[in-house]
C-alpha cells in the first residue's frame, strides 16, 4: 500500500499543474494571434547597410565616368565652296544657329570644362565671308578666356583684314592641303579655277607669322597623294603641327544612297598609309590619325550643336546641348575620353605657351 503513495501524490500533482497550463495556454493563444497579425500589417524593415554602401560606390563609379568636354570641333555649317572627293561632312543642310545661340551653345561647354575649340565646316569662312566667325574666335578667347581656340580652313576665303580684326584672339589656324601638285588638288576637288591653292598656302603662312598664330597643315591621305612625298614643302612652310589623316568613309556622307559625295575611290589600305607615314617619318610636327583612332578621338559638334557618333561608320547624333545640356547629350557621342589623353589629343594648343620664333 505504501509503494502507491508516491504515484498517488504525483497524480496530484498533475491534475493541479495541468489545470494552471490549460489555464496560461488560454492566455498565451490570443496574445501569439495578435502578434502574427501585427506583424503581416505593419512588416518590420531590415537595415541594409551592404545594399547602402554598394549605391554610394556605384554612385561614386558613375561619377567617374562622365566625360569633360576638354576638346570640341564646332561643324557651325555645312556649306563649302570646294568639292572634295572624299568629304565627310558634306552640305546636307545650310543651317547655322543664330550667333546668340552659338555663343550660349559655347558657355555650356566652357562651363562643363571645354579647354579647347575648334571651328570647322563646311568653309568656316564661307558664312558671312567670315565675321560671324570671328565674332565667335573673340567671344571664346576674350570672354569665355579659353587657353585655346583655333580654326580648320581650306584657306581660299581669307583675307588680310580678317586676321587684323581677329588675329589676336586665334590660337591656331589649320589649312587643308593635301596636295603641293595642283593638278592634284584638282583632281581630289580643291581647283578653283585661276587660283592656285599652293600659292595661296604660302601667302596664309606669312600671315600668321605677321600676326603671331601658329601655323598648322591637316592633309588627307588617299588614292591620288598616296605616293606623294611631301618632305621638303612641309619643312619649308615649318608648321607647328602636321597634321594627317587616313581618307575615311561615313555612311551618309562619302557612301551610300543618301550620300552626296562617293569617297570609294579615294580610299587607301592601313599598309598604303604606313607607307606615307613612313616616307615622311623624319618631320617632328607630323601626328597621324589612322581610321581607327578617328571613331574615337574626336568630339564633333554638328551644325544644330548635337554631338555626332561616329563610332558605327556613319554620324548618329544626340539631342542638342541646347537642349538637354552637355551632360545629357555628350553620353552619346561615342567619345572616349581615356584615348583621348593616351594618345596624346591635349599637347600645347595655346599660343602663349608655344613660345614661338614668330
Amino acid at each position: 500500500m505504501w509503494i502507491l503513495t508516491p504515484f498517488a501524490s504525483a497524480g496530484k500533482l498533475l491534475n493541479v499543474f495541468g489545470k494552471q497550463l490549460s489555464s496560461l495556454w488560454q492566455t498565451l493563444v490570443p496574445l501569439l494571434f495578435w502578434l502574427k497579425i501585427s506583424r503581416m500589417l505593419f512588416p518590420q524593415r531590415r537595415q541594409q547597410p551592404q545594399l547602402s554602401e554598394s549605391k554610394d560606390e556605384k554612385q561614386v563609379e558613375e561619377e567617374d565616368l562622365s566625360t569633360t568636354p576638354t576638346s570640341v570641333n564646332y561643324h557651325f555649317t555645312r556649306q563649302c565652296n570646294y568639292k572634295c572627293g572624299f568629304c565627310f561632312h558634306t552640305a546636307k543642310t545650310s543651317f547655322v544657329l543664330p550667333l546668340e545661340e552659338a555663343k550660349r551653345g559655347l558657355l555650356l561647354l566652357k562651363d562643363a570644362g571645354m579647354e579647347k575649340i575648334n571651328f570647322s565646316g563646311g568653309e568656316p569662312f564661307l558664312h558671312d565671308r567670315g565675321d560671324y566667325l570671328g565674332k565667335l574666335v573673340k567671344f571664346c578667347k576674350q570672354e569665355l578666356q579659353l587657353p585655346s581656340v583655333s580654326i580648320v580652313s581650306n584657306g581660299s576665303l581669307i583675307r588680310e583684314r580678317w586676321f587684323k580684326v581677329y588675329g589676336e584672339y586665334l590660337d591656331i589656324l589649320a589649312i587643308s592641303s593635301d596636295s603641293f601638285d595642283e593638278e592634284v588638288n584638282v583632281l581630289i576637288g580643291r581647283g578653283q579655277g585661276k587660283k592656285n591653292h599652293v600659292e595661296n598656302l604660302q601667302k596664309l603662312r606669312a600671315w600668321c607669322r605677321d600676326y603671331r598664330v601658329a601655323f598648322k597643315i591637316n592633309s588627307v591621305i588617299n588614292r591620288f597623294n598616296v605616293e606623294e612625298d611631301m618632305n621638303e614643302q612641309i619643312k619649308a612652310l615649318n608648321p607647328v603641327r602636321w597634321k594627317v589623316f587616313q581618307c575615311l568613309i561615313i555612311e551618309g556622307e562619302n557612301s551610300g544612297e543618301d550620300a552626296l559625295r562617293e569617297a570609294e575611290k579615294f580610299v587607301i589600305s592601313d599598309e598604303e598609309f604606313e607607307g606615307f607615314l613612313d616616307r615622311h617619318k623624319g618631320i617632328s610636327c607630323l601626328v597621324p590619325e589612322s581610321n581607327q583612332k578617328f571613331h574615337e578621338r574626336f568630339l564633333i559638334l554638328d551644325e544644330y550643336m548635337r554631338f555626332l557618333n561616329c563610332r558605327n561608320g556613319r554620324k548618329d547624333p544626340s539631342k542638342s546641348i541646347l537642349d538637354v545640356g552637355v551632360e545629357a547629350a555628350i553620353k552619346f557621342s561615342g567619345f572616349d575620353e581615356k584615348m583621348f589623353f593616351k594618345r596624346g589629343g591635349k599637347y600645347v594648343w595655346s599660343k602663349a605657351d608655344l613660345k614661338l620664333d614668330w
